[in-house]
């Protein structure tokens, strides 16, 4: 009941101050009109990017809810006029309808059907389209039956397919969905596109198949996936930036956090998807976790396990906040694996989650920095300035919500009511939920900015942690990377796509 009051207040401060735009400023009072595509994939990637930060860097205009930005990454434009509006709406859909908000959920409805605008003449991210909006509007479909929501989804889908059209398949990052032409980031190297948002799309594409009759949908997602298969991985790890021309890798950078996150996340989700069909996906997702325990896998001098960045070979002993998905993922996996197998990586999972926790625990505030690192008598803490940011992200109690599935093991509820204290002393203000500046002071200054992945993710997360186990059992659903629930089909959506 607490976590639906904080939904409601988060919502109920949307709808007043800036229903329509992408987010709530909640210290201003208004809407945050910038495209939040970039702005998400800033704090997904552009944070990954490595070079150091500079500290002190200019402020994101409009960006990743007020966060440093690096040296170099000034061009990128924090703003596209004409860009889609309503992300928190569309995000915030299937949370309101799980949580029985009704009166919210069909304000939010109402939004979509009479002022949710497709023909916009902007630039986005494929992936944050995808995850967001198509994930949403897919979820609150199968959630409610309401023809709207598939309708939206299936125009959306076909805007984004021009993305598509490079010598290999592998899409681009960028598209302009009124003129449908596309390109990489400016940041990504040699003009790459970034394993995190191309690997992220199997979901989605599929059911947008299933839905649509139109195999065009599932045939893109299957090209990416013979080409992943095909090139080879450098001691059997994925780096992050491939090149949509060659179809090969551009640099050695393997991170499981951002710019690699959610390519594993939906490798072993496809094979759930598929009521475990997938083969395919279920031999990379094996392949791809032994390399990663193999190569990554480490523990610090005062025990805690973590997963460290690997550059062409060496490593980065850093684990981000984004990478903290990485304990649910891994049990979820675990479950149908041989007992051996399954116990390890069970404690594995256990071990990961224990270690993000101690990410919060190891703070003032309670919250967990963006990132933490294993240096210098440091465990666990961030130890650079530009790090120490907490924009309301929702891995770490996604990894509880799915360790307590999976265990029933009393503490993960317990940490996360800690984090349910720690968000209302220090991110609730008068008009919303804020991120906050630095996680180690316990006068945070707050950065103005209620980000539409808190009330699709680490509100919902948070809830059905709380919940009993069949509201949104784990037989019956998969979470897309953004937290929307998309049904296990019992159904070979593969069937109908020849290789």
């Amino acid at each position: 009941m607490k976590i639906r009051e904080m939904m409601k207040f988060a919502w109920d401060n949307y709808r007043h101050y800036a229903l329509g735009k992408n987010e709530l400023r909640p210290l201003s009072r208004n809407g945050h009109v910038g495209n939040m595509f970039v702005s998400k994939l800033q704090s997904r990637s552009i944070n990954r990017k490595r070079q150091d930060p500079s500290p002190g860097g200019g402020r994101l205009r409009g960006g990743v809810g007020g966060s440093e930005h690096f040296s170099g990454m000034e061009h990128i434009s924090p703003s596209a006029p004409g860009g889609l509006r309503g992300a928190t709406v569309i995000d915030a859909l299937d949370t309101l309808y799980i949580m029985e908000l009704e009166e919210e959920f069909q304000e939010a409805k109402q939004w979509v059907e009479k002022s949710f605008d497709l023909n916009v003449n902007g630039e986005a991210s494929l992936f944050e389209v995808n995850i967001r909006y198509i994930g949403g509007l897919l979820a609150a479909f199968y959630l409610t039956g309401e023809e709207v929501f598939k309708n939206k989804a299936l125009e959306l889908g076909e805007k984004l397919l021009p993305a598509f059209n490079t010598p290999t398949g592998i899409p681009r990052g960028v598209i302009n969905l009124g003129s449908g032409m596309s390109w990489s980031w400016g940041w990504a190297s040699a003009g790459s596109s970034i394993l995190a948002e191309f690997g992220t799309l199997h979901l989605e594409f599929l059911h947008l198949s299933e839905l649509s009759g139109n195999p065009v949908f599932a045939e893109k997602v299957m090209t990416i996936r013979r080409v992943l298969s095909r090139v080879e991985k450098p001691q059997g790890l994925y780096p992050n930036f491939l090149s949509p021309v060659t179809g090969s890798w551009v640099q050695h950078h393997v991170s499981i956090g951002g710019l690699g996150d959610s390519f594993y996340e939906y490798l072993i989700k496809s094979w759930l998807m598929s009521d475990k069909k997938d083969s395919e996906a279920k031999k990379m997702y094996d392949d791809a976790l032994e390399a990663i325990e193999k190569h990554l896998v480490k523990k610090s001098a005062g025990g805690l396990t973590y997963i460290a960045e690997w550059r062409g070979g060496i490593l980065d002993h850093k684990m981000g906040h984004l990478a903290c998905f990485s304990g649910g993922m891994i049990a979820l996996g675990a479950q149908q694996e041989p007992e051996e197998r399954r116990q390890r990586h069970m404690g594995l999972a256990a071990e990961i989650t224990s270690t993000c926790h101690e990410s919060y625990a190891r703070s003032e505030t309670g919250l967990g920095p963006e990132a933490f690192r294993f240096e210098a008598g440091s465990e666990a803490t961030a130890t650079r300035l530009s790090e120490r940011y907490y924009i309301l992200r929702p891995e770490v109690v996604e990894s509880y919500m799915y360790l307590w599935r999976l265990t029933h093991q009393p503490k993960y509820r317990l940490w996360g009511w800690q984090v349910v204290q720690a968000l209302e002393k220090h991110c609730r203000v008068e008009s919303g939920f804020s991120g906050i500046r630095d996680v180690y002071t316990t006068t945070p200054t707050h950065d103005n900015m209620q980000q539409s992945f808190f009330l699709a993710e680490t509100l919902k997360y948070l809830y059905l942690l709380f919940c009993e186990d069949d509201v949104l059992s784990l037989e019956d659903w998969v979470f897309n990377t953004e937290a929307h629930p998309l049904p296990i089909n019992h159904t070979d959506l593969r069937a109908a796509v020849q290789p």
